[in-house]
C-alpha cells in the first residue's frame, strides 16, 4: 500500500502541487460549488462544507477544469495534513486528526448530480485510498426523496470504514449538527449562527489562521528549511 501510495504521488505530482500549485479562480469557483473549511466542531475537528446542490456546471468548468479541481483537492489534502488538525490540537489541548464534514444536498437534483458525477467518484477515489485518515465524522444534510437512488451510485465506490462514518440527515437536521458543531461555528445558511464579512465559503477561519498559529507555523518551516 505504501508502494501504491507513493507511486501515485509521483504521478500526480502531489510535490509538485503542494509547492506550486495556485488556483486564482477560487472566488469565481465558489460562486458555483462551494467547499470550504470553516471553523471547528465541539471536538476540535476542522469543519469541512461541500454544497453539491448549487452547482452551474456550464458556468464552472467555463472558469475551471475537473483536472485543476482535483489538483485543488489534494492541496487542500496536504495542507490540511499540516496545518489544520495541528493547529487545532494546539487550539483545544487534545490531538486532533480528522475532519468533521457536511455534503449540503439542498436543491439537488439529478442533473447537478451528474453533472459532477466524475469528479465526485474521482475525488472520493483520492479521499478514501489517498488520505483515509482524514475523514471523521460524514454528515450528509439535506438528503431528498431521490437521494437513495444517487446513493445506490456512489455507495459502491466507498469502502465499508468510509460508509460507517457517514450520517444521512433530511431536511430536519439542525439538531443533529448543533449537537456536534458550536452555533456560532456553523454558517447561518444551515442553521448556526455565523455571518463571515466576506461570506463563510471564502472566510477560511478557524485556529489555522489564526496569528499565534501562524507564527509557531512559519518558525517551524525555518526550522525545517
Amino acid at each position: 500500500m505504501i508502494i501504491n501510495c507513493k507511486k501515485w504521488r509521483k504521478e500526480f505530482g502531489v510535490d509538485d502541487i503542494v509547492k506550486n500549485f495556485d488556483f486564482p479562480e477560487k472566488e469565481e469557483v465558489d460562486k458555483y460549488y462551494p467547499q470550504f473549511y470553516h471553523k471547528i466542531d465541539k471536538d476540535g475537528h476542522p469543519i469541512y462544507i461541500e454544497q453539491l446542490g448549487k452547482p452551474n456546471f456550464k458556468a464552472l468548468y467555463a472558469c475551471t477544469t475537473q483536472d485543476r479541481l482535483l489538483k485543488c483537492l489534494v492541496w487542500e489534502y496536504e495542507k490540511f495534513i499540516t496545518s489544520r488538525p495541528p493547529a487545532c490540537s494546539a487550539a483545544v489541548g487534545h490531538p486532533v486528526e480528522t475532519s468533521c464534514t457536511i455534503l449540503d444536498l439542498k436543491d439537488v437534483s439529478l442533473s447537478n448530480f451528474y453533472g459532477v458525477k466524475d469528479y465526485i467518484m474521482a475525488a472520493s477515489s483520492i479521499g478514501q485510498d489517498r488520505y483515509p485518515e482524514c475523514m471523521g465524522k460524514f454528515y450528509i444534510i439535506n438528503a431528498p426523496w431521490l437521494f437513495s437512488g444517487v446513493w445506490t451510485v456512489i455507495k459502491p465506490w466507498l469502502d465499508e470504514v468510509t460508509v460507517a462514518k457517514i450520517v444521512i440527515l433530511g431536511k430536519d437536521y439542525k439538531g443533529t449538527l448543533l449537537a456536534q458543531i458550536p452555533k456560532e461555528n456553523l454558517p447561518k445558511e444551515l442553521g448556526g449562527g455565523c455571518t463571515c464579512g466576506k461570506g463563510c465559503s471564502l472566510s477560511d477561519e478557524g485556529p489555522w489562521n489564526e496569528a499565534k498559529w501562524q507564527k509557531i507555523e512559519a518558525e517551524m518551516t525555518f526550522i525545517i528549511f
